[in-house]
């Protein structure tokens, strides 16, 4: 899913800045979603852990590649515009019609010196 070309050569940063790096240009905000329905049989499965304790692994491997692919696809927007980097990056997520989530990823692409 994830494009680690994309990844290996793009850097990002939950900072302002890039560390040892000038800003040179500030080429404006980037972002990338995605949203991913419920699976009922998942839901199911889930809501029994949900009784015994314990990680909802099923979940937390749906959130790890929907996180995975807003940031390439917030990544693709940032190489369209010519950015070597992004940065104040974050995510956010929000349910959606109760039987989705959308996983939103968003900062600030630059070019640096």
């Amino acid at each position: 899913m994830v494009n680690s070309g994309t990844l290996a050569t793009m850097q990002t940063a939950t900072t302002d800045t890039i560390a040892g790096a000038e800003i040179a240009e500030t080429l404006g905000t980037v972002r990338g979603n995605t949203v991913r329905a419920r699976n009922v049989g998942r839901d199911f499965t889930q809501s029994l852990r949900n009784l015994v304790g314990g990680e909802m692994k099923a979940y937390t491997e749906l959130l790890s590649d929907s996180r995975e692919q807003a940031e390439e696809r917030m990544l693709a927007e940032a190489k369209a515009k010519g950015a070597d980097a992004v940065v104040e990056m974050r995510f956010e997520t929000a349910e959606i019609a109760g039987t989705g989530a959308e996983m939103l990823a968003y900062g600030t692409a630059v070019q640096l010196e």
